[in-house]
């Protein structure tokens, strides 16, 4: 059975600046991962032009949808250029659930929950390969 990798980052607000999966993807892919990324699912909700369309996505799915591909994944891959709330609550629940984390933080001083939460922080996406053949070789 292949490993799977859960690519979490920020979504809300810089629904044009997903170039980044992508890259993390790729990575993944070369480590013997099988990413799996919301975003696949996701973005074409994202695209919705009509004002108000946020308050009309279920919340609960929307979650829950996260939640089941995070307990199907061994490692999850924080990528946080900034602070998001939901990559914040992944990185916690992946945790939780005895998940490996690995945190690539952007921030300057990240709080002790993004800190105590994840197994590696990288300060970028270059560091990534290194970490993964870390926890497991490539």
């Amino acid at each position: 059975m292949k490993r799977k990798a859960f690519i979490s980052g920020p979504i809300q607000g810089m629904e044009t600046k997903q170039s980044y999966r992508e890259i993390i993807r790729q990575i993944c892919i070369r480590c013997g991962y099988e990413p799996v990324d919301p975003w696949q699912r996701e973005k074409v909700i994202y695209k919705a032009a009509e004002p108000g369309w946020w308050e009309k996505v279920p919340a609960v799915d929307f979650v829950r949808r996260d939640l089941e591909d995070i307990e199907k994944c061994d490692i999850l891959i924080a990528y946080m250029p900034r602070l998001s709330a939901g990559t914040c609550m992944e990185l916690f629940y992946a945790k939780m659930r005895g998940k490996k984390t690995i945190c690539i933080c952007k921030l300057k001083n990240p709080s002790p929950w993004i800190i105590i939460h994840s197994d590696k922080i990288l300060k970028g996406i270059r560091e990534l390969e290194s970490a993964l053949k870390t926890i497991t070789p490539c």
